[in-house]
Protein backbone atom coordinates (compact mmCIF):
# COMPACT_ATOMS: atom_id res chain seq x y z
CA UNK A 1 0.00 0.00 0.00
CA UNK A 2 1.50 3.55 -1.03
CA UNK A 3 2.91 5.36 1.88
CA UNK A 4 0.87 8.28 3.43
CA UNK A 5 1.85 11.78 4.05
CA UNK A 6 0.43 12.81 7.43
CA UNK A 7 2.57 16.02 7.72
CA UNK A 8 -0.68 17.95 7.26
CA UNK A 9 -2.11 16.33 9.98
CA UNK A 10 0.01 16.45 12.18
CA UNK A 11 -0.94 16.73 15.84
CA UNK A 12 -4.51 16.60 14.47
CA UNK A 13 -6.75 14.53 17.18
CA UNK A 14 -9.02 12.09 15.42
CA UNK A 15 -12.98 11.13 17.22
CA UNK A 16 -15.71 9.37 16.05
CA UNK A 17 -19.27 10.43 16.33
CA UNK A 18 -21.83 7.61 16.17
CA UNK A 19 -25.64 8.05 15.62
CA UNK A 20 -25.98 4.38 16.37
CA UNK A 21 -27.79 3.71 13.05
CA UNK A 22 -30.56 0.70 12.46
CA UNK A 23 -29.40 -1.00 9.36
CA UNK A 24 -32.13 -2.96 7.64
CA UNK A 25 -32.63 -6.18 8.96
CA UNK A 26 -31.09 -5.31 12.18
CA UNK A 27 -33.08 -3.95 15.51
CA UNK A 28 -32.39 -1.29 17.74
CA UNK A 29 -30.84 -3.84 20.19
CA UNK A 30 -28.13 -5.57 17.61
CA UNK A 31 -27.49 -1.78 16.40
CA UNK A 32 -26.16 -0.70 20.06
CA UNK A 33 -24.29 -3.80 20.19
CA UNK A 34 -22.33 -2.86 16.97
CA UNK A 35 -22.09 0.65 18.11
CA UNK A 36 -20.14 -0.77 21.23
CA UNK A 37 -18.12 -2.88 18.93
CA UNK A 38 -17.37 0.23 16.85
CA UNK A 39 -16.00 1.47 20.27
CA UNK A 40 -13.93 -1.28 21.11
CA UNK A 41 -12.30 -1.21 17.95
CA UNK A 42 -11.89 2.51 17.52
CA UNK A 43 -10.05 2.87 21.14
CA UNK A 44 -7.35 0.06 20.29
CA UNK A 45 -6.87 2.34 16.65
CA UNK A 46 -5.64 5.34 18.91
CA UNK A 47 -9.12 7.53 18.12
CA UNK A 48 -9.37 10.16 21.09
CA UNK A 49 -12.78 9.99 21.85
CA UNK A 50 -16.47 8.20 20.82
CA UNK A 51 -19.75 10.65 21.00
CA UNK A 52 -23.18 9.49 20.84
CA UNK A 53 -25.52 11.99 19.27
CA UNK A 54 -29.18 12.49 20.76
CA UNK A 55 -32.17 12.00 18.44
CA UNK A 56 -35.79 11.26 18.35
CA UNK A 57 -38.79 9.51 16.85
CA UNK A 58 -36.15 7.84 13.96
CA UNK A 59 -36.46 4.65 13.23
CA UNK A 60 -33.28 4.59 11.47
CA UNK A 61 -31.63 5.41 14.78
CA UNK A 62 -30.97 3.88 18.23
CA UNK A 63 -29.80 6.87 20.33
CA UNK A 64 -32.38 8.67 21.75
CA UNK A 65 -31.07 8.58 25.46
CA UNK A 66 -27.44 9.11 24.56
CA UNK A 67 -26.58 8.81 28.88
CA UNK A 68 -27.90 5.38 29.21
CA UNK A 69 -25.21 5.14 26.06
CA UNK A 70 -22.68 6.47 27.04
CA UNK A 71 -22.29 4.74 30.42
CA UNK A 72 -22.70 1.61 28.51
CA UNK A 73 -19.74 2.15 26.32
CA UNK A 74 -17.77 4.07 28.91
CA UNK A 75 -18.28 0.27 30.74
CA UNK A 76 -17.04 -2.13 28.03
CA UNK A 77 -13.90 0.23 27.02
CA UNK A 78 -10.99 1.73 29.01
CA UNK A 79 -8.90 4.87 27.61
CA UNK A 80 -10.73 6.43 25.46
CA UNK A 81 -13.17 9.34 26.32
CA UNK A 82 -17.15 8.86 26.29
CA UNK A 83 -19.72 11.59 25.78
CA UNK A 84 -22.58 13.28 23.85
CA UNK A 85 -22.41 14.67 20.89
CA UNK A 86 -24.76 16.27 21.99
CA UNK A 87 -27.09 16.49 24.66
CA UNK A 88 -29.84 18.77 23.05
CA UNK A 89 -29.99 20.93 25.87
CA UNK A 90 -34.00 22.66 25.23
CA UNK A 91 -35.19 19.29 25.62
CA UNK A 92 -33.89 18.68 29.56
CA UNK A 93 -33.91 20.56 32.70
CA UNK A 94 -30.36 21.34 33.33
CA UNK A 95 -30.36 20.04 37.07
CA UNK A 96 -31.28 16.71 35.51
CA UNK A 97 -28.19 16.93 33.02
CA UNK A 98 -25.63 17.94 35.86
CA UNK A 99 -26.42 14.92 37.86
CA UNK A 100 -26.71 12.56 34.78
CA UNK A 101 -23.05 13.45 33.68
CA UNK A 102 -22.07 13.93 36.99
CA UNK A 103 -23.09 10.46 37.83
CA UNK A 104 -21.21 9.03 34.88
CA UNK A 105 -18.45 11.31 35.55
CA UNK A 106 -18.13 9.63 39.25
CA UNK A 107 -18.55 5.75 37.67
CA UNK A 108 -15.83 6.93 34.85
CA UNK A 109 -13.15 9.72 36.53
CA UNK A 110 -11.81 11.66 33.22
CA UNK A 111 -13.41 9.95 30.54
CA UNK A 112 -16.90 11.93 30.29
CA UNK A 113 -17.11 14.95 27.84
CA UNK A 114 -20.63 16.94 27.94
CA UNK A 115 -21.24 17.74 24.75
CA UNK A 116 -24.47 20.42 24.15
CA UNK A 117 -26.46 21.28 21.26
CA UNK A 118 -29.41 23.71 20.90
CA UNK A 119 -31.35 21.78 18.44
CA UNK A 120 -34.41 19.13 19.28
CA UNK A 121 -32.75 16.46 17.31
CA UNK A 122 -35.91 15.85 15.89
CA UNK A 123 -39.38 17.03 14.34
CA UNK A 124 -41.47 19.84 16.01
CA UNK A 125 -44.19 17.65 17.12
CA UNK A 126 -41.80 15.02 19.09
CA UNK A 127 -40.08 18.34 20.13
CA UNK A 128 -43.13 19.43 21.47
CA UNK A 129 -43.97 16.03 23.35
CA UNK A 130 -40.56 16.50 25.02
CA UNK A 131 -40.66 19.91 25.99
CA UNK A 132 -44.27 19.71 27.08
CA UNK A 133 -45.13 22.42 24.77
CA UNK A 134 -42.70 25.17 26.32
CA UNK A 135 -41.40 27.71 24.12
CA UNK A 136 -37.94 28.24 23.66
CA UNK A 137 -36.28 32.08 23.14
CA UNK A 138 -33.02 32.59 21.98
CA UNK A 139 -32.09 33.35 25.61
CA UNK A 140 -33.16 29.83 26.65
CA UNK A 141 -29.89 28.09 25.87
CA UNK A 142 -27.37 30.41 26.87
CA UNK A 143 -28.96 30.90 29.78
CA UNK A 144 -29.38 26.83 30.36
CA UNK A 145 -25.48 26.54 29.45
CA UNK A 146 -25.39 28.89 32.52
CA UNK A 147 -27.17 27.38 34.98
CA UNK A 148 -25.97 23.64 34.08
CA UNK A 149 -22.33 25.59 34.68
CA UNK A 150 -23.51 26.82 38.04
CA UNK A 151 -24.99 23.34 39.35
CA UNK A 152 -21.36 21.23 37.92
CA UNK A 153 -19.24 23.94 40.05
CA UNK A 154 -17.89 23.79 43.19
CA UNK A 155 -19.07 27.26 44.39
CA UNK A 156 -22.35 26.35 44.35
CA UNK A 157 -21.96 24.14 47.65
CA UNK A 158 -24.05 26.92 49.56
CA UNK A 159 -27.27 26.62 47.30
CA UNK A 160 -30.67 25.69 47.64
CA UNK A 161 -30.79 23.53 44.61
CA UNK A 162 -27.48 20.96 44.22
CA UNK A 163 -26.41 18.33 41.96
CA UNK A 164 -25.15 15.30 43.59
CA UNK A 165 -23.20 13.85 42.12
CA UNK A 166 -21.81 16.43 39.73
CA UNK A 167 -21.02 19.41 41.93
CA UNK A 168 -17.40 20.35 41.52
CA UNK A 169 -16.62 17.72 38.96
CA UNK A 170 -14.42 17.99 36.05
CA UNK A 171 -16.97 17.80 33.46
CA UNK A 172 -15.45 19.57 30.19
CA UNK A 173 -17.95 21.15 27.34
CA UNK A 174 -18.65 21.34 24.16
CA UNK A 175 -20.65 23.80 22.36
CA UNK A 176 -22.08 21.87 18.83
CA UNK A 177 -23.60 23.84 16.37
CA UNK A 178 -23.71 24.57 12.76
CA UNK A 179 -25.00 28.04 12.82
CA UNK A 180 -22.65 31.31 13.46
CA UNK A 181 -24.74 31.26 16.84
CA UNK A 182 -23.23 28.41 18.99
CA UNK A 183 -20.14 29.57 17.51
CA UNK A 184 -19.90 33.30 18.95
CA UNK A 185 -21.70 31.85 21.97
CA UNK A 186 -18.59 28.93 22.26
CA UNK A 187 -16.43 31.56 22.36
CA UNK A 188 -17.48 34.43 24.46
CA UNK A 189 -18.00 31.52 26.87
CA UNK A 190 -14.83 30.04 26.35
CA UNK A 191 -15.54 26.72 25.35
CA UNK A 192 -14.83 24.30 22.41
CA UNK A 193 -16.85 24.26 19.77
CA UNK A 194 -17.81 21.20 17.47
CA UNK A 195 -19.12 22.21 13.79
CA UNK A 196 -21.90 19.99 12.29
CA UNK A 197 -19.99 20.25 8.53
CA UNK A 198 -21.22 16.29 7.88
CA UNK A 199 -24.54 17.87 7.39
CA UNK A 200 -24.90 21.83 6.77
CA UNK A 201 -21.48 22.78 5.59
CA UNK A 202 -22.99 26.15 4.52
CA UNK A 203 -21.64 28.68 7.47
CA UNK A 204 -18.30 26.22 8.44
CA UNK A 205 -15.48 29.38 7.68
CA UNK A 206 -17.63 31.57 9.29
CA UNK A 207 -18.44 30.09 11.61
CA UNK A 208 -14.69 29.46 13.00
CA UNK A 209 -13.98 32.59 12.32
CA UNK A 210 -16.45 34.48 14.46
CA UNK A 211 -15.62 32.04 17.05
CA UNK A 212 -11.71 32.89 17.09
CA UNK A 213 -13.01 36.57 16.89
CA UNK A 214 -15.58 36.36 19.99
CA UNK A 215 -13.37 33.71 22.05
CA UNK A 216 -12.52 34.80 26.02
CA UNK A 217 -10.19 32.33 27.98
CA UNK A 218 -11.91 30.58 30.88
CA UNK A 219 -11.44 28.29 33.52
CA UNK A 220 -12.08 25.28 31.39
CA UNK A 221 -9.76 26.64 28.31
CA UNK A 222 -7.32 28.61 27.97
CA UNK A 223 -6.85 29.21 23.67
CA UNK A 224 -9.37 28.72 21.63
CA UNK A 225 -10.14 24.65 20.50
CA UNK A 226 -11.93 23.89 17.18
CA UNK A 227 -13.59 20.55 15.65
CA UNK A 228 -15.70 19.21 12.62
CA UNK A 229 -17.28 16.91 11.99
CA UNK A 230 -17.09 15.15 8.80
CA UNK A 231 -18.47 12.41 6.44
CA UNK A 232 -15.71 9.56 5.71
CA UNK A 233 -15.89 6.42 3.63
CA UNK A 234 -12.66 5.07 3.31
CA UNK A 235 -12.07 1.38 1.16
CA UNK A 236 -9.50 -0.55 -0.37
CA UNK A 237 -10.60 1.40 -4.11
CA UNK A 238 -12.48 4.34 -4.69
CA UNK A 239 -14.88 2.99 -6.49
CA UNK A 240 -15.77 0.21 -3.67
CA UNK A 241 -16.12 3.53 -1.17
CA UNK A 242 -17.82 5.48 -3.81
CA UNK A 243 -20.37 1.88 -4.02
CA UNK A 244 -20.39 2.00 -0.21
CA UNK A 245 -21.25 5.69 0.04
CA UNK A 246 -25.10 5.11 -1.85
CA UNK A 247 -26.17 3.71 1.87
CA UNK A 248 -25.30 7.04 3.40
CA UNK A 249 -26.71 8.75 0.24
CA UNK A 250 -29.73 6.96 0.53
CA UNK A 251 -30.11 7.94 4.18
CA UNK A 252 -29.64 11.44 3.60
CA UNK A 253 -32.41 11.17 1.03
CA UNK A 254 -34.68 10.06 3.66
CA UNK A 255 -33.99 13.01 5.56
CA UNK A 256 -35.12 15.37 2.84
CA UNK A 257 -38.20 13.60 1.95
CA UNK A 258 -38.76 12.99 5.93
CA UNK A 259 -39.16 8.98 4.86
CA UNK A 260 -35.58 8.12 7.66
CA UNK A 261 -36.43 4.38 7.42
CA UNK A 262 -33.07 2.03 8.50
CA UNK A 263 -29.65 2.35 6.63
CA UNK A 264 -30.15 0.63 3.41
CA UNK A 265 -27.77 -1.74 1.59
CA UNK A 266 -25.45 0.30 -0.84
CA UNK A 267 -26.48 0.23 -4.90
CA UNK A 268 -24.50 0.26 -8.18
CA UNK A 269 -25.70 3.20 -8.93
CA UNK A 270 -27.85 6.43 -7.75
CA UNK A 271 -29.16 6.72 -11.55
CA UNK A 272 -33.36 6.53 -10.59
CA UNK A 273 -33.11 7.18 -6.82
CA UNK A 274 -33.06 10.49 -6.92
CA UNK A 275 -34.32 13.57 -8.54
CA UNK A 276 -31.56 15.66 -10.00
CA UNK A 277 -33.14 18.38 -7.40
CA UNK A 278 -32.62 15.89 -5.23
CA UNK A 279 -29.19 14.78 -5.58
CA UNK A 280 -28.03 18.77 -5.87
CA UNK A 281 -29.42 18.84 -2.53
CA UNK A 282 -27.35 15.73 -1.31
CA UNK A 283 -24.35 17.56 -2.76
CA UNK A 284 -24.66 20.11 -0.84
CA UNK A 285 -25.68 18.38 2.72
CA UNK A 286 -22.59 16.32 2.20
CA UNK A 287 -19.97 19.11 0.77
CA UNK A 288 -17.58 17.91 3.62
CA UNK A 289 -17.57 13.97 2.54
CA UNK A 290 -14.14 12.17 2.05
CA UNK A 291 -14.70 8.92 -0.42
CA UNK A 292 -12.31 6.62 -1.78
CA UNK A 293 -9.11 4.66 -1.26
CA UNK A 294 -7.10 5.44 1.75
CA UNK A 295 -4.75 7.84 -0.69
CA UNK A 296 -7.47 10.14 -1.69
CA UNK A 297 -9.09 10.11 1.98
CA UNK A 298 -6.05 11.26 3.57
CA UNK A 299 -5.78 14.41 0.76
CA UNK A 300 -9.15 14.97 1.28
CA UNK A 301 -8.52 15.60 5.16
CA UNK A 302 -5.11 16.93 4.77
CA UNK A 303 -6.86 19.78 2.46
CA UNK A 304 -9.50 20.19 4.87
CA UNK A 305 -7.31 20.57 7.63
CA UNK A 306 -5.14 22.96 5.88
CA UNK A 307 -8.75 25.07 4.68
CA UNK A 308 -10.07 25.07 8.44
CA UNK A 309 -6.61 24.97 10.70
CA UNK A 310 -9.28 23.11 13.10
CA UNK A 311 -7.78 21.01 16.30
CA UNK A 312 -9.79 17.75 16.20
CA UNK A 313 -11.47 16.04 13.45
CA UNK A 314 -15.03 13.85 14.08
CA UNK A 315 -15.40 11.29 11.92
CA UNK A 316 -18.69 9.61 10.86
CA UNK A 317 -19.71 7.16 8.66
CA UNK A 318 -22.69 5.83 7.38
CA UNK A 319 -22.01 2.53 6.05
CA UNK A 320 -24.32 -0.22 6.37
CA UNK A 321 -22.26 -3.04 6.43
CA UNK A 322 -20.62 -3.65 9.89
CA UNK A 323 -17.21 -4.93 9.04
CA UNK A 324 -16.85 -2.46 6.51
CA UNK A 325 -17.63 0.23 8.51
CA UNK A 326 -14.61 -1.22 11.21
CA UNK A 327 -12.29 -1.31 8.14
CA UNK A 328 -13.46 2.43 6.99
CA UNK A 329 -12.15 3.44 10.48
CA UNK A 330 -9.63 1.62 10.47
CA UNK A 331 -7.58 3.02 7.20
CA UNK A 332 -8.42 6.42 8.52
CA UNK A 333 -6.66 5.92 11.88
CA UNK A 334 -3.37 4.73 9.61
CA UNK A 335 -3.66 8.14 8.02
CA UNK A 336 -2.85 9.91 11.45
CA UNK A 337 -0.71 6.94 13.11
CA UNK A 338 1.48 6.87 9.90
Amino acid sequence: MKAINKNDLSGTKYSVLDLVPIVEGVDAKQAIKRSVDLAQNTEKLGYHRFWISEHHNMESLASSAPVILIGHIAQQTTRMRIGSGGVMLPNHAPLVVAEQFGTLATMYPDRIDLGLGRAPGTDQRTAMALRRYQQETVQDFPNNIDELQTYLSEENSTAPVRATPGEGLNIPLYLLGSSTFSAQLAGRKGLPYAFASHFAPTHLHNALKLYHQHFEASEQLERPYTMACVNVIAAATDEEAERLATSAKRFMLGVIRNTRKPLSPPVDSMDGEWSELERMQIEQMMHYSFIGSQETVAKGLAQFKAETQIDELIIISHIYDHQARLKSYELVSEIFTR
